[in-house]
């Protein structure tokens, strides 16, 4: 499969699921632990967003010139971003427990590791120290996933 095509598709299917958890009211967390997830998720997005500088943000995954970043957040995450947005999802969806919910955060969750592996392919080939990093820095869930 191509994997510009693969991005693209992970990356629709997430938005897709997205906007129908905000539809049926079910991404914005409730109780104090959840709501403290969604909020640190948010700042770690923020945080790598900073750390990214001023590269732009690519709906079909295309690594950016000026080097790989693997310091801030990048430090301890391969994909920071995409864990911020897998963080703020399922705080939302154990906070709203229905299967439906879960059907549709797994889903999404499917949709961002395609999104992932296709970049990770993607950006070994434009930075081969890519694969040297990538063995010392979890996906997701920093020393864990």
């Amino acid at each position: 499969m191509n994997l510009k095509f693969a991005s693209i598709t992970g990356f629709g299917v997430a938005v897709l699921v997205l906007m129908i958890l905000v539809l049926r009211e079910s991404i914005l967390a409730v109780g104090f632990f959840a709501i403290i997830v969604q909020v640190l998720a948010v700042l770690l997005m923020l945080w790598a967003r900073f750390t990214f500088g001023r590269r732009s943000f690519h709906a079909i995954a295309d690594p950016t010139e000026g080097g790989l970043i693997t310091s801030g957040p990048y430090h301890y995450l391969r994909h920071p971003i995409y864990a911020a947005i897998m963080y703020f999802l399922w705080a939302g969806i154990l906070s709203h427990m229905s299967l439906w919910n879960v059907l549709l955060g797994l889903l999404a969750t499917i949709g961002l590791f395609i999104r992932i592996f296709a970049e990770e392919r993607l950006v070994t080939e434009r930075y081969p120290n890519y694969a040297e990093y990538a063995v010392r820095t979890k996906r997701i869930i920093p020393y864990v996933l």
